[in-house]
Protein backbone atom coordinates (compact mmCIF):
# COMPACT_ATOMS: atom_id res chain seq x y z
CA UNK A 1 0.00 0.00 0.00
CA UNK A 2 1.34 3.70 -0.42
CA UNK A 3 0.80 6.73 1.22
CA UNK A 4 -1.44 8.04 -1.26
CA UNK A 5 -4.11 4.87 -0.46
CA UNK A 6 -7.45 6.30 0.92
CA UNK A 7 -10.20 5.29 2.08
CA UNK A 8 -13.71 6.74 3.20
CA UNK A 9 -14.93 6.58 6.84
CA UNK A 10 -16.92 8.41 9.01
CA UNK A 11 -16.23 9.22 13.05
CA UNK A 12 -17.72 7.34 15.58
CA UNK A 13 -19.49 9.58 17.78
CA UNK A 14 -21.42 12.98 17.60
CA UNK A 15 -20.10 15.70 18.91
CA UNK A 16 -20.89 18.99 18.37
CA UNK A 17 -17.45 20.55 18.94
CA UNK A 18 -17.06 23.17 15.47
CA UNK A 19 -20.34 21.58 14.23
CA UNK A 20 -20.58 20.50 10.58
CA UNK A 21 -17.34 18.05 10.61
CA UNK A 22 -19.35 15.58 12.53
CA UNK A 23 -22.17 14.73 9.71
CA UNK A 24 -19.41 14.41 7.24
CA UNK A 25 -17.41 10.96 6.11
CA UNK A 26 -13.95 11.80 5.62
CA UNK A 27 -10.94 10.68 3.27
CA UNK A 28 -8.01 8.57 5.93
CA UNK A 29 -5.55 6.19 4.50
CA UNK A 30 -6.86 2.19 4.47
CA UNK A 31 -3.83 1.07 6.47
CA UNK A 32 -4.79 4.02 9.55
CA UNK A 33 -8.82 2.38 9.20
CA UNK A 34 -7.80 -1.05 9.47
CA UNK A 35 -5.13 -0.18 12.30
CA UNK A 36 -7.93 1.75 14.09
CA UNK A 37 -10.78 -0.99 13.69
CA UNK A 38 -8.35 -3.58 15.97
CA UNK A 39 -7.01 -1.32 17.98
CA UNK A 40 -9.66 1.49 18.76
CA UNK A 41 -6.70 3.81 18.37
CA UNK A 42 -8.19 7.43 16.78
CA UNK A 43 -7.29 8.28 12.87
CA UNK A 44 -6.32 11.72 11.38
CA UNK A 45 -9.01 12.60 8.52
CA UNK A 46 -7.81 14.42 5.53
CA UNK A 47 -8.82 17.52 6.89
CA UNK A 48 -7.41 17.01 10.32
CA UNK A 49 -11.10 15.56 11.84
CA UNK A 50 -9.59 12.91 14.74
CA UNK A 51 -11.62 10.02 15.63
CA UNK A 52 -11.96 6.27 15.60
CA UNK A 53 -14.03 5.12 12.66
CA UNK A 54 -16.80 2.76 12.88
CA UNK A 55 -19.72 3.65 10.87
CA UNK A 56 -21.34 3.42 7.25
CA UNK A 57 -19.75 5.89 5.31
CA UNK A 58 -22.27 5.92 2.85
CA UNK A 59 -24.55 7.30 5.20
CA UNK A 60 -22.80 10.85 5.34
CA UNK A 61 -21.87 13.49 2.33
CA UNK A 62 -18.78 13.42 1.74
CA UNK A 63 -16.25 15.98 3.88
CA UNK A 64 -15.78 19.32 1.39
CA UNK A 65 -12.40 19.84 3.10
CA UNK A 66 -11.18 16.31 2.59
CA UNK A 67 -12.50 16.11 -0.84
CA UNK A 68 -10.92 19.25 -1.65
CA UNK A 69 -7.54 17.81 -1.03
CA UNK A 70 -7.50 14.98 -2.07
CA UNK A 71 -8.41 16.49 -5.57
CA UNK A 72 -5.03 18.58 -5.40
CA UNK A 73 -2.85 15.77 -4.12
CA UNK A 74 -4.55 14.21 -7.03
CA UNK A 75 -3.72 16.88 -9.26
CA UNK A 76 0.07 16.93 -8.15
CA UNK A 77 0.54 13.63 -8.56
CA UNK A 78 -0.45 13.67 -12.12
CA UNK A 79 1.98 16.57 -13.31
Amino acid sequence: MNSTDISQETKSETLLDEGDHDRFSHYARKADIVESAVTGKPIVALCGKVWVPDRNPDRFPLCPMCKEIYAQKKAKENR
